[in-house]
């Protein structure tokens, strides 16, 4: 090796270890914050909820229920009359189904990702409904965005039936009707939801993730005429529980009883 050639390898053994150096921190940063967000969720994780289950009758105060979509309790329909072929809540589909009745739709299921790009096709198809239908257990946030304001660019109603649920992401699509038919005994719930965020990503990624989908949802909220107070529940209670509207409540948020403002 040459007199030049020896000071050019040692800088370059130099660079070489700096980079591995830097490489070794990030990686280490990247461990410890994946491992503390892993530690700070194990109590939810080893013990969800303590909250009764879903089928226990709310009271004003206590309302806050257990949450699992796969294990909600079958429809409970008090007038035989009324009863309709839709699936218990444990045995939706697993994206939503359109099933068209007369000028009406019903849409049923749960909220997959791509379905509000589905829906779209469905009423490029399709003639516009005049009423909806909703009985979902939720999911997808974004999507049941895009569904409830193509909802209201079609100026269709939304309704529900004795028995209906519509929980977590699904009173987003119920926002978008121009009206909002909700009886009693069917129910609508909110909680916190996940908007992508990754635990294995820094913090304060994270959070900035969660305050932009928590700010389009309150915006959202905002232009279908609902008042946004209502996520005071929703960002009060974790994704394993739901908390359960009350007939007041849905009457107080603008969700029944007044015409829905112009989206």
């Amino acid at each position: 090796m040459t007199d030049q050639a020896a000071p050019r390898a040692r800088r370059e053994w130099t660079v070489r270890r700096v980079i591995m150096a830097i490489l070794a921190l990030q990686l280490g940063m990247a461990v410890i914050l994946a491992g503390r967000d892993l530690v700070a969720s194990l109590p939810t994780l080893l013990s969800p909820t303590r909250q009764p289950a879903l089928d226990t009758p709310v009271v004003p105060g206590d309302q806050t229920r257990r949450y699992r979509p796969a294990d909600l309790p079958a429809r409970q329909i008090q007038d035989p009359d009324r009863q309709t072929p839709l699936p218990d809540p444990g045995q939706m589909p697993s994206r939503l189904r359109f099933t068209p009745e007369g000028d009406s739709l019903l849409i049923t299921g749960t909220i997959a990702a791509g379905d509000g790009a589905r829906f779209a096709g469905w009423l490029g198809d399709n003639t516009a409904p005049a009423t909806i239908r909703l009985h979902s257990p939720g999911g997808s946030v974004t999507d049941a965005l895009a569904i409830g304001r193509a909802i209201r660019t079609a100026n269709a109603t939304t309704v529900m039936e004795p028995g209906d649920i519509c929980l977590s992401a699904c009173p987003y699509m119920l926002a978008g009707g121009t009206t909002r038919t909700i009886p009693d005994d069917a129910m609508v719930g909110v909680h916190q939801h996940y908007f992508g965020e990754n635990t294995a990503l820094p913090a304060f990624l994270a959070v900035s993730d969660i305050q932009h989908g928590q700010a389009e949802v309150m915006d959202y909220l905002d232009t279908m005429g609902i008042d946004v107070r209502v996520m005071r529940h929703a960002l009060a209670t974790p994704p394993a529980d739901i908390y359960i509207l009350l007939p007041e409540e849905l009457v107080e948020y603008g969700f029944v009883g007044e015409e829905a403002a112009d989206g």
